[in-house]
């Protein structure tokens, strides 16, 4: 957490134990500053000690008063530092230490899984279900009443699931005590053009309402802008969450899967619009008797 100090130990690519105090001046790796914070440690030397798969870290610090209940977190990285400047951790945990009895118990579960529902929650509403649902209220409007019943269950049931994600996020957010502005200030600004265009369903005009096509102007460019934004989104997300190769070649092939549809889609209607305006109407004149 921004503002708080951290011991950190690990194993050199020798084999040599190595461990340090920072100070966590920020969120960038930039900001942990080593040999720095505020925890003032005994004379007794610190200790990292690895044990089969578990490595130990063993130090004292000293408190002008004893300590009764103290939140403690634990995070882990994979990659070595680099002229002892850290990565990223891949995951952490907390836990509540109660120093009177010498017992801890977690204060929540890791948020590594919390991360992949929510990615997986904004690929399957912005990157699957909504696009599918502008698809069908822009290419199947021949197929009346079908398309209105399909793009408006598709999209009702993207919201859910985009509304689902965005509650999630706020509950990750405060987990890991993130700092992705860009991120969430996307995030609630696609949700407030989802609620509008729900908003819309319920204040659609009848057909012949002269006011219907300003209506159609509205909800067709509020829903390409929503889409755009929450599609750029999920490249954030994914690009702030470390997200692995597999997630990257997943949501560009679905991207892909979506633009070349849509390219096809939106060629053959042009086709078929300029063959009906070019089709010259055939009249039947009935014989002068």
């Amino acid at each position: 957490m921004v503002g708080s100090s951290a011991m950190v130990g690990w194993f050199n690519k020798e084999g040599h134990a190595r461990i340090k105090q920072y100070y966590l001046q920020g969120s960038r790796p930039s900001q942990v500053i080593a040999d720095a914070g505020e925890l003032e440690l005994t004379k007794i030397p610190p200790a990292v000690v690895l044990h089969g798969p578990m490595i130990y870290l063993a130090f004292q610090a000293k408190f002008q008063k004893p300590l009764t209940q103290q939140r403690i977190i634990f995070a882990f990285g994979t990659k070595y530092p680099n002229h002892h400047r850290l990565s990223i951790h891949d995951d952490k945990t907390s836990v509540l230490f109660d120093f009177t009895k010498g017992s801890a118990h977690a204060e929540f579960i890791s948020p590594g899984q919390m991360k992949k529902n929510h990615g997986i929650l904004g690929i399957f509403a912005w990157g699957l279900l909504l696009p599918v649902g502008g698809i069908f209220a822009r290419y199947m409007k021949h197929k009346d009443p079908l398309w209105y019943y399909l793009h408006a269950g598709t999209q009702f049931v993207g919201f859910l699931f985009g509304l689902a994600n965005v509650v999630l996020g706020i509950q990750l957010y405060a987990k890991i005590n993130a700092r992705i502005p860009a991120h969430r200030s996307i995030g609630i600004f696609v949700l407030t053009l989802s609620i509008l265009q729900i908003l819309a369903f319920f204040l659609r005009p009848k057909k012949d309402a002269k006011i219907r096509k300003y209506w159609n102007w509205y909800h067709g460019w509020v829903g390409r802008v929503a889409l755009f934004f929450g599609s750029l989104n999920v490249v954030l997300g994914i690009h702030a969450g470390s997200a692995g190769v597999a997630w990257k070649i997943c949501y560009g092939f679905l991207v892909s899967a979506i633009l070349v549809t849509v390219i096809i889609l939106e060629t053959v209607s042009w086709m078929w619009k300029s063959e009906t305006r070019n089709t010259s109407p055939s009249f039947q004149m009935n014989p002068i008797s």
